[in-house]
Protein backbone atom coordinates (compact mmCIF):
# COMPACT_ATOMS: atom_id res chain seq x y z
CA UNK A 1 0.00 0.00 0.00
CA UNK A 2 1.30 3.43 -0.93
CA UNK A 3 2.07 5.91 1.84
CA UNK A 4 -0.24 8.86 2.40
CA UNK A 5 0.50 11.98 0.37
CA UNK A 6 0.49 15.59 1.55
CA UNK A 7 0.51 18.92 -0.25
CA UNK A 8 2.10 21.79 1.68
CA UNK A 9 1.89 25.32 0.28
CA UNK A 10 4.52 27.86 1.22
CA UNK A 11 6.85 24.92 1.87
CA UNK A 12 10.06 26.81 1.16
CA UNK A 13 10.44 28.45 4.55
CA UNK A 14 9.04 28.94 8.03
CA UNK A 15 5.97 26.97 9.09
CA UNK A 16 5.48 25.42 5.65
CA UNK A 17 9.00 24.02 5.54
CA UNK A 18 8.76 22.73 9.11
CA UNK A 19 5.40 21.11 8.30
CA UNK A 20 6.75 19.45 5.15
CA UNK A 21 9.70 18.03 7.05
CA UNK A 22 7.52 16.84 9.95
CA UNK A 23 5.03 15.11 7.66
CA UNK A 24 7.87 13.43 5.76
CA UNK A 25 9.28 12.16 9.06
CA UNK A 26 5.84 10.69 9.77
CA UNK A 27 6.12 8.70 6.54
CA UNK A 28 4.06 10.84 4.17
CA UNK A 29 5.17 11.64 0.65
CA UNK A 30 5.18 15.43 0.26
CA UNK A 31 4.43 17.89 -2.49
CA UNK A 32 6.35 21.01 -1.49
CA UNK A 33 4.68 23.95 -3.22
CA UNK A 34 6.02 27.49 -3.43
CA UNK A 35 6.85 30.31 -5.82
CA UNK A 36 10.61 30.35 -5.18
CA UNK A 37 12.31 27.41 -6.87
CA UNK A 38 15.47 27.52 -4.77
CA UNK A 39 13.60 27.37 -1.46
CA UNK A 40 11.25 24.52 -2.32
CA UNK A 41 14.07 22.56 -3.96
CA UNK A 42 15.99 22.89 -0.69
CA UNK A 43 13.02 21.51 1.26
CA UNK A 44 12.67 18.57 -1.13
CA UNK A 45 16.40 17.86 -0.97
CA UNK A 46 16.32 17.77 2.85
CA UNK A 47 13.38 15.35 2.81
CA UNK A 48 15.05 13.07 0.25
CA UNK A 49 18.38 13.14 2.09
CA UNK A 50 16.53 11.86 5.16
CA UNK A 51 15.09 8.98 3.15
CA UNK A 52 11.68 10.47 2.39
CA UNK A 53 9.85 11.14 -0.86
CA UNK A 54 8.99 14.63 -2.10
CA UNK A 55 8.42 16.64 -5.24
CA UNK A 56 8.95 20.37 -5.80
CA UNK A 57 5.89 22.19 -7.18
CA UNK A 58 6.36 25.73 -8.47
CA UNK A 59 3.09 27.71 -8.41
CA UNK A 60 1.39 30.93 -7.40
CA UNK A 61 -1.45 29.92 -5.06
CA UNK A 62 -3.62 32.79 -6.32
CA UNK A 63 -3.45 31.50 -9.92
CA UNK A 64 -6.09 28.85 -10.65
CA UNK A 65 -4.31 27.37 -13.66
CA UNK A 66 -1.00 27.05 -11.84
CA UNK A 67 -2.63 25.44 -8.81
CA UNK A 68 -4.56 22.94 -10.91
CA UNK A 69 -1.38 21.97 -12.75
CA UNK A 70 0.57 21.60 -9.49
CA UNK A 71 -2.06 19.27 -8.05
CA UNK A 72 -2.13 17.29 -11.30
CA UNK A 73 1.65 16.86 -11.16
CA UNK A 74 1.55 15.78 -7.52
CA UNK A 75 -1.10 13.12 -8.13
CA UNK A 76 0.66 11.94 -11.27
CA UNK A 77 3.81 11.42 -9.19
CA UNK A 78 2.34 9.76 -6.10
CA UNK A 79 -1.07 8.51 -7.24
CA UNK A 80 -3.25 10.14 -4.59
CA UNK A 81 -3.68 13.01 -2.14
CA UNK A 82 -4.63 12.66 1.53
CA UNK A 83 -3.49 15.77 3.41
CA UNK A 84 -3.51 19.44 2.42
CA UNK A 85 -1.71 22.13 4.41
CA UNK A 86 -2.87 25.55 3.17
CA UNK A 87 -0.07 27.56 4.70
CA UNK A 88 1.18 30.07 2.10
CA UNK A 89 0.38 33.69 2.90
CA UNK A 90 1.67 37.21 3.37
CA UNK A 91 1.32 39.90 6.00
CA UNK A 92 1.03 42.55 3.29
CA UNK A 93 0.67 46.23 4.15
CA UNK A 94 -0.35 47.29 7.65
CA UNK A 95 -1.56 50.89 7.57
CA UNK A 96 -4.44 53.12 8.71
CA UNK A 97 -7.65 52.29 6.85
CA UNK A 98 -7.75 55.66 5.09
CA UNK A 99 -4.14 55.22 3.98
CA UNK A 100 -4.44 51.62 2.80
CA UNK A 101 -4.83 51.52 -0.98
CA UNK A 102 -7.20 49.26 -2.89
CA UNK A 103 -4.23 47.64 -4.63
CA UNK A 104 -2.63 46.83 -1.27
CA UNK A 105 -5.92 45.42 0.03
CA UNK A 106 -6.37 43.32 -3.11
CA UNK A 107 -2.83 41.93 -2.89
CA UNK A 108 -3.44 40.59 0.62
CA UNK A 109 -6.88 39.22 -0.24
CA UNK A 110 -5.54 37.59 -3.42
CA UNK A 111 -2.80 35.63 -1.68
CA UNK A 112 -4.30 34.88 1.73
CA UNK A 113 -7.97 34.36 0.93
CA UNK A 114 -8.23 33.58 -2.78
CA UNK A 115 -5.08 31.47 -2.45
CA UNK A 116 -6.66 29.46 0.36
CA UNK A 117 -9.86 29.05 -1.66
CA UNK A 118 -7.96 27.81 -4.71
CA UNK A 119 -5.82 25.46 -2.63
CA UNK A 120 -8.95 23.85 -1.20
CA UNK A 121 -10.94 23.96 -4.44
CA UNK A 122 -8.24 22.25 -6.51
CA UNK A 123 -7.46 19.55 -3.93
CA UNK A 124 -10.89 18.51 -2.63
CA UNK A 125 -11.67 16.39 -5.74
CA UNK A 126 -8.51 14.37 -5.09
CA UNK A 127 -9.33 13.97 -1.38
CA UNK A 128 -12.78 12.70 -2.36
CA UNK A 129 -11.20 10.22 -4.77
CA UNK A 130 -8.95 9.01 -1.96
CA UNK A 131 -11.99 8.36 0.23
CA UNK A 132 -11.29 11.20 2.66
CA UNK A 133 -8.47 13.16 4.19
CA UNK A 134 -7.46 16.18 6.21
CA UNK A 135 -7.16 19.85 5.33
CA UNK A 136 -5.22 22.15 7.67
CA UNK A 137 -5.55 25.89 7.09
CA UNK A 138 -2.89 28.07 8.69
CA UNK A 139 -4.73 31.11 10.04
CA UNK A 140 -3.59 33.36 12.91
CA UNK A 141 -4.60 34.66 16.30
CA UNK A 142 -5.18 37.95 14.43
CA UNK A 143 -8.82 38.04 13.38
CA UNK A 144 -9.72 34.94 15.40
CA UNK A 145 -8.65 35.85 18.93
CA UNK A 146 -7.00 39.26 18.84
CA UNK A 147 -7.61 42.55 17.03
CA UNK A 148 -4.84 44.83 18.30
CA UNK A 149 -2.18 44.56 15.58
CA UNK A 150 -1.70 48.12 14.29
CA UNK A 151 -3.16 48.69 10.83
CA UNK A 152 -3.59 45.01 10.00
CA UNK A 153 -7.14 45.34 8.65
CA UNK A 154 -6.60 43.45 5.39
CA UNK A 155 -4.53 40.72 7.04
CA UNK A 156 -6.97 40.31 9.94
CA UNK A 157 -9.93 40.13 7.55
CA UNK A 158 -8.31 37.30 5.60
CA UNK A 159 -7.50 35.33 8.74
CA UNK A 160 -11.03 35.68 10.10
CA UNK A 161 -12.37 34.60 6.71
CA UNK A 162 -10.10 31.55 6.67
CA UNK A 163 -11.59 30.36 9.94
CA UNK A 164 -15.11 31.00 8.64
CA UNK A 165 -14.29 28.90 5.56
CA UNK A 166 -13.03 26.09 7.77
CA UNK A 167 -16.17 26.05 9.87
CA UNK A 168 -18.45 26.33 6.83
CA UNK A 169 -16.68 23.52 4.97
CA UNK A 170 -16.42 21.17 7.96
CA UNK A 171 -20.07 20.19 7.55
CA UNK A 172 -20.04 20.22 3.75
CA UNK A 173 -17.03 17.93 3.55
CA UNK A 174 -17.86 15.63 6.47
CA UNK A 175 -20.00 13.32 4.28
CA UNK A 176 -16.88 12.74 2.19
CA UNK A 177 -14.82 11.87 5.30
CA UNK A 178 -12.72 15.01 4.84
CA UNK A 179 -11.78 16.86 8.02
CA UNK A 180 -10.79 20.53 7.94
CA UNK A 181 -9.31 22.55 10.80
CA UNK A 182 -7.51 25.83 11.36
CA UNK A 183 -4.21 26.36 13.15
CA UNK A 184 -4.14 29.89 14.56
CA UNK A 185 -0.57 30.68 15.47
CA UNK A 186 0.77 33.62 17.44
CA UNK A 187 4.21 35.15 17.13
CA UNK A 188 6.47 32.60 15.44
CA UNK A 189 10.08 32.95 14.35
CA UNK A 190 9.63 32.92 10.56
CA UNK A 191 10.59 35.07 7.57
CA UNK A 192 7.05 36.39 6.99
CA UNK A 193 8.12 39.80 8.29
CA UNK A 194 10.08 40.13 5.05
CA UNK A 195 6.77 40.62 3.19
CA UNK A 196 5.27 43.00 5.77
CA UNK A 197 5.07 46.74 5.14
CA UNK A 198 4.10 48.76 8.19
CA UNK A 199 3.03 52.36 7.59
CA UNK A 200 2.00 55.11 10.04
CA UNK A 201 1.99 52.67 12.94
CA UNK A 202 1.52 55.40 15.57
CA UNK A 203 -1.87 56.32 14.10
CA UNK A 204 -3.32 52.86 14.76
CA UNK A 205 -1.27 51.34 17.60
CA UNK A 206 -2.97 50.66 20.93
CA UNK A 207 -0.50 51.45 23.74
CA UNK A 208 -0.04 48.34 25.89
CA UNK A 209 2.61 47.20 28.35
CA UNK A 210 2.89 43.43 28.13
CA UNK A 211 3.45 41.64 31.46
CA UNK A 212 6.67 39.60 31.23
CA UNK A 213 6.65 39.75 27.42
CA UNK A 214 3.77 38.86 25.12
CA UNK A 215 4.16 35.05 24.98
CA UNK A 216 3.58 33.80 28.53
CA UNK A 217 4.47 30.13 28.09
CA UNK A 218 7.96 30.86 26.75
CA UNK A 219 8.94 33.87 28.85
CA UNK A 220 8.11 36.31 26.07
CA UNK A 221 10.03 34.55 23.32
CA UNK A 222 8.29 33.81 19.99
CA UNK A 223 7.34 30.24 19.22
CA UNK A 224 9.17 28.13 16.66
CA UNK A 225 7.91 26.84 13.34
CA UNK A 226 8.29 23.34 14.73
CA UNK A 227 5.77 24.15 17.46
CA UNK A 228 3.16 24.71 14.76
CA UNK A 229 4.38 21.80 12.63
CA UNK A 230 3.80 19.36 15.48
CA UNK A 231 0.15 20.42 15.67
CA UNK A 232 -0.15 20.14 11.88
CA UNK A 233 1.22 16.59 12.14
CA UNK A 234 -1.46 15.73 14.70
CA UNK A 235 -4.24 17.15 12.53
CA UNK A 236 -2.90 15.29 9.49
CA UNK A 237 -3.00 11.97 11.32
CA UNK A 238 -5.72 9.59 12.45
CA UNK A 239 -5.04 10.70 16.02
CA UNK A 240 -7.29 13.70 15.25
CA UNK A 241 -9.96 11.59 13.53
CA UNK A 242 -12.80 13.19 15.53
CA UNK A 243 -11.61 16.80 15.16
CA UNK A 244 -13.07 18.99 12.42
CA UNK A 245 -14.21 22.59 12.05
CA UNK A 246 -11.99 23.60 14.95
CA UNK A 247 -9.58 26.48 15.48
CA UNK A 248 -6.50 25.42 17.44
CA UNK A 249 -4.52 28.34 18.84
CA UNK A 250 -0.77 27.77 18.95
CA UNK A 251 0.30 31.01 20.60
CA UNK A 252 1.70 30.19 24.03
CA UNK A 253 -1.14 32.15 25.59
CA UNK A 254 -0.29 35.35 23.68
CA UNK A 255 -3.82 35.86 22.43
CA UNK A 256 -5.20 35.84 25.98
CA UNK A 257 -3.16 38.97 26.79
CA UNK A 258 -4.23 40.91 23.74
Amino acid sequence: MRSAVALVTGAGSGIGRAAALALARDGLSVGALGHTRGEISSTVEEIENAGGEAVALLADISDERQMAEAVRRLVARFGRLDVVVANAGINGVWAPIDDLTLAEWNDTISVNLTGTFLTIRTTVPELKRAGGGSIIVISSINGTRTFTTPGATAYTATKAAQLAMVQQLALELARHHIRINAVCQGEIETSIDANTRLRKEKETAIPVVWPEGQVPISGGRPGRSEDVADVIGFLASDRSRHVTGSPIWVDGGQGLLR
